[in-house]
Formats: C-alpha cells, structure tokens, sequence
C-alpha cells in the first residue's frame, strides 16, 4: 500500500512510488514482452485467471485480448487505477483472502525470489489458497544469471536501456538488486532484495506449499506451472 515502504526496497523517478520501489509512470511505459502468450499456450481457453502483483496491468490486457477473465491484485491503488477491463482488488499477495478460487493463479515478475523467506511462503501460500484442485499456478523465476554478469544492460525495442546496475550481497543469501531504466525523457530506478534460488530450491519452497512442478514452460525454465498436490 502506497504509505510505506518494503524492507530493502526503493524507487527514484518521476510519480508514484509503490511500497516494492516500482514506479507507476515507468510500469505504465515498459513493454510487454512474451509474458501473455507463455500463460496463454499454459491454460484452456476462457480461463479465470488470478494475477498475483498486477501492477498497471501490463500483462492484464492482453490476457483479456485474449478472452480469459482476470481478477488483478496489487498492493497500489495507484497501479490498480490504470487497470482496465478485470475485477481488481487491492491487498497484498500474502494477506490475500477472497474465499473463492481460479483456473490458473499467475505469481510473475520474479516476485518468487522475496528476500524475506517468510514473505515468499507468504505468497505461495496465497497461491495454493486460491488455485482450484484441477487449477495450475504460473510462477515466473529469474534466470540463470540474473545476479551474475553485472552490470549489463539492453535496449529493449520500445527505446529505452533496461540496466542491472548491481546485486551486491547483503547477507542471508540474498542480494540487494539495483535496477535502471532509462528513457529519452526520464530515469527511473528501483532497488529490492532478491535470493538467488537452484532449481531444487525452488521445487522444494513449491512444494513446501502444497505445489508440485508439472512442467516448465520454457527451455531456460523461467517459467514453471505448478499443480496442487492432492
């Protein structure tokens, strides 16, 4: 919620902040990448999807373009504002309750690689609570080398330099993440702790919570589909 902050995280750049570090103005600018198209080619058609940390809905719309229902959950109201055509709630992940649950439960944008490992369980718990016995739970991890490699950049094609400035230990096996985004017009940046996890490591926190691996969805295996364990 937007009046404070998370442990480790910061944000700098022109408009709202959100308690992670994410800036409302940049999420609303980054492009989409292959994101809808790996949870489409997971799920059947018209499936009721539950998007943990929607944000502005970058992923959002094109899912519904593509005739699934989504209900978006984030923590900010001000990301939520920019959200158009889905049921949005504002909670946090972990906190997240709705009594009811979905075809598919999405858990993007890295968010399996909380810092705070009780915050992690936190939000698969929230997965596994929201999921339907025959449902699935798409979780996107970090690459291999995420952490490694830095600094190193890109320039994605809307334009704009996508920089991972540092990862620098800080104890605990997690590091303290420095991201840059650079436009023509403005320079955003956003500062969070992530812990770096082996492909058993993560198999193990999933199925801490209940989940199994079914398959991983691409080669680098960034993305997973997790089914509940009955």
């Amino acid at each position: 919620m937007s009046g404070g902050t998370r442990q480790g995280c910061t944000g700098t750049g022109p408009g709202a902040i959100t308690p992670d570090g994410c800036a409302v103005d940049l999420y609303s600018r980054l492009s989409v990448g292959d994101e809808p198209d790996i949870i489409a080619a997971a799920l059947p058609p018209g499936a009721h999807i539950l998007e943990l940390g929607s944000g502005v809905g970058r992923v959002t719309h094109p899912l519904l373009d593509r005739g699934f229902t989504v209900t978006a959950v984030d923590e900010s109201a001000e990301m939520l504002a920019r959200v158009r055509g889905a049921r949005t709630v504002r909670s946090s992940i972990e906190a997240l309750d709705l009594g009811e649950t979905f075809d598919a439960v999405v858990l993007a944008s890295f968010l399996v690689h909380a810092g705070d490992i009780e915050v992690r369980r936190g939000l698969l718990a929230s997965c596994r609570r929201h999921v339907a016995d025959d449902g699935c739970v798409l979780i996107q991890r970090e690459g291999e080398n995420y952490h490694t490699g830095v600094p190193r950049e890109r320039i994605d094609p809307g334009g704009y330099t996508v920089r991972i400035a540092s990862a620098e230990p800080v104890g605990d096996g997690v590091n303290s993440v420095r991201a840059e985004y650079v436009f023509p017009d403005a320079t955003w940046t956003q500062t969070f702790l992530a812990r770096p996890l082996t492909n058993e490591a993560f198999e193990a926190a999933v199925a801490e919570a209940g989940l199994r691996i079914d398959r991983y969805l691409t080669a680098d295996r960034t993305w997973a589909r997790a089914v509940p364990r009955l």
